[in-house]
């Protein structure tokens, strides 16, 4: 076909193809492929899309069918293998093709102009690889549990998924590097081009393991990909990626999207963590799809956690995953921290802090030895009030309070990003006396430089870490051993290596406990148990102390959580926890998906999801009642929620997809988007 029709698909909310005629400039022009871009006229705009076929004629009378503007032939076309993975994940996810294979490509290759994608695939030359490394470090020696993991994630022939359960500190990042290298050796030799994608599920951690990894294999190509890149380093490493030339690739969740031509394995650290599902535009989970991405092409995946998620833990129970387990440390003579529960009816907290933290943090700085504290919430105070009125800081767009930033002089709403003036004096009432009520990251801060005026404190949260770099500076400067208290949110709770620290404190944990999120048990189990893992990483303490220690102020010293995580007994916990799920048909015993519907009113809201729920029958699927959200109102949009439940998977898929077609051809003006395997209900 010299002349012939493309379908192309757009990064717009149309589940559609779209038709543009293609005009060859030469009798020899290769007719374009799937997988290849195409920047075409959409309206009065111009966009780049994707072609996923060619075929003689259009449906579209040949006068009104609009050419195709160029061809991008100078990139290679993504394979058929990530068009099917694409495909499989806009299917599952009920989104158009388009709006999952477009977003998910750097921005220079989306653009009109060419410029940026020309000069990156310019540099892409050999003296990209990791060459400036000349020197490779020894490997650690892997003890029995891990050199059995590593046999067994070699030796595995096709798929298999592997459950790597291992205690905090028990070298699961080695056997990582240990699979990857056999691996990619094996494959070497056999003549094969090999690539490892490696996902992390924050930002912060990537810095750390990035470092670990070029260190260790200073002869191959080792990309990172993940938000806080550089536009233009960004599409460079995606472009190495998509050549084949990086060999191992770390990133985040976006990274499971990348083209990867050679994959032959995919290792996802801490796959528990809520991190990896999108919140915006396509809610999918990169561990899931990374798990049927390695299923696709018939190669081994790995699943580590301390914690696991109670999907993967009834899939390691049940055989679906192979179990691979790591019960000792890896430093020789490390041991896991006792935990210690502090009773706060007992030992009552002043300022936030209870004598036996305080003690505990004194006896540290006396040895000259690190401390974590760890408090889940930001700012200053969670809301200021005026007691001579009951006045508190609501937001005014949302249904939140406003958070105090003493330090920025701000209240701040942490949903909608409002920010005002603290006031001088009660807006209602003209009391002068308005005070903070609540504990965040910065009060803690504040009272620590109080009570221990010599001692280096570092806070490390959302607010202290916003410019490019200042994470990574700040984990530096404690590894370094130049800070003596680091406090911070779950942002310090996992994946770093704190070779000084030898106390843990967790300062108000309670309030998970009794949370209408059936998650949050789960997720507060699994901080706790990271954030202690922190603790006695080192064969032994710097100054030949007492072991390393976790203490947990708490009202509740009996609940059955904390009993738990004394023992540091997560199978008996999470046992328990499927026990309770599979009688509440909980999910991994049910599917669900949620419809959220967002307006000016919530009436209209409400309505939308009442006119939903009816639309058609709904056999063997349950539909709760439409509800507001928790949070209901968001910078003055009112929002509601729609809970659908299923106890089969594809039955639940069967009934979404002509659903979502009924949805569609409502007219409304309410805004509404469909969520599959939801973790925040």
């Amino acid at each position: 076909m010299s002349n012939c029709v493309l379908s192309v698909v757009l990064d717009a909310p149309l589940d559609t193809t779209f038709d543009y005629r293609w005009l060859a400039q030469s009798p020899h022009e290769p007719v374009p492929l799937p997988g290849q871009l195409v920047l075409v006229p959409f309206g009065r705009r111009r966009l780049v899309g994707m072609v996923v076929g060619a075929k003689e004629t259009s449906d579209i009378q040949p006068d009104k069918l609009r050419a195709a503007i160029q061809v991008r032939a100078q990139l290679p076309p993504l394979n058929q293998q990530w068009l099917a993975l694409c495909l499989f994940a806009a299917e599952y996810y009920q989104r158009p093709l388009g709006e999952v294979a477009l977003p998910c490509l750097p921005k220079g290759m989306r653009t009109e102009s060419t410029v940026a994608l020309d000069r990156a695939l310019k540099k892409l030359t050999s003296s990209d690889r990791n060459a400036e490394a000349t020197d490779r470090p020894a490997a650690p020696q892997l003890n029995a549990e891990q050199q059995q993991a590593v046999a067994s994630i070699i030796s595995a022939v096709g798929y298999q998924a592997h459950l790597l359960f291992g205690v905090t500190g028990s070298g699961k990042t080695e056997v990582y590097l240990h699979a990857t290298e056999r691996l990619l050796q094996r494959e070497h030799e056999a003549g094969n081009p090999a690539q490892v994608l490696i996902l992390v599920p924050e930002i912060n951690l990537t810095p750390q393991l990035e470092s670990s990894v070029k260190a260790r294999f200073p002869a191959l190509h080792v990309v990172s990909l993940h938000s806080q890149l550089a536009e233009g380093e960004r599409l460079r490493h995606w472009l190495s990626a998509h050549a084949g030339q990086a060999d191992i690739v770390l990133g985040t969740r976006l990274a499971v999207l990348a083209s990867l031509p050679n994959l032959k394995m995919i290792i996802i650290d801490e796959e528990h963590d809520a991190s990896y599902k999108q919140q915006e535009g396509l809610r999918y989970s990169a561990r899931d799809l990374a798990v049927w991405r390695a299923h696709q092409l018939q190669i081994p995946v790995v699943l580590g956690s301390a914690t696991p998620s109670a999907e993967s833990w009834l899939h390691g129970a049940s055989g679906r995953y192979q179990s691979l387990r790591l019960t000792q440390r890896a430093a020789a003579y490390a041991q896991l921290p006792s935990v210690r529960l502090i009773d706060t009816e007992v030992n009552k907290a002043s300022d936030g802090f209870s004598k036996p933290m305080l003690d505990a943090l004194r006896t540290r700085l006396e040895h000259g030895e690190q401390s974590l504290l760890f408090l889940n919430r930001r700012g200053y105070a969670p809301v200021m009030q005026c007691e001579a009125c009951g006045w508190i800081s609501n937001c005014r767009r949302c249904t939140a309070f406003m958070v105090l930033h003493k330090p920025e002089r701000r209240l701040r709403c942490h949903h909608c990003s409002l920010e005002l003036r603290i006031p001088a004096a009660c807006p209602t009432c003209g009391n002068v006396d308005v005070q903070p009520l609540g504990r965040g990251t910065q009060r803690v801060e504040e009272y620590l430089q109080q009570s221990f005026p010599s001692a280096r404190v570092l806070r490390i949260d959302a607010d202290s870490t916003r410019r490019k770099g200042s994470a990574q500076a700040a984990f530096e400067a404690v590894h370094r051993g130049e800070v003596d208290i680091l406090l911070g949110t779950q942002m310090v709770a996992k994946g770093h290596d704190f070779q000084r620290l030898t106390l843990v404190g967790v300062i108000n944990p309670d309030t998970a406990l009794f949370s209408q999120d059936y998650r949050a048990g789960e997720r507060l189990f699994a901080q706790l148990m990271q954030v202690a893992g922190r603790a006695g990483r080192a064969a032994q303490t710097h100054s030949g102390a007492a072991r390393a220690e976790v203490l947990i102020q708490t009202r509740y010293p009996s609940h059955p959580l904390y009993r738990s995580l004394l023992a540091h007994d997560y199978p008996g916990f999470a046992n328990t926890l499927l026990a309770e799920r599979r009688a509440a048909h909980l999910p991994p015993y049910a599917f669900q998906a949620l419809l959220r519907a967002e307006s000016k009113t919530l009436t209209l809201a409400l309505a939308f999801l009442a006119q939903a729920r009816d639309l058609m029958a709904h056999p063997g699927i349950s539909m709760n009642d439409p509800v507001p959200m928790t949070v209901t109102k968001v910078a003055g949009i009112e929002r509601a929620q729609l809970l659908l439940e299923s106890s089969s998977r594809s039955q639940l898929q069967s009934f979404l997809k002509p659903w979502m077609q009924a949805l569609r051809a409502i007219k409304t003006r309410v805004s509404w988007t469909l969520e599959v395997d939801p973790i925040d209900i």
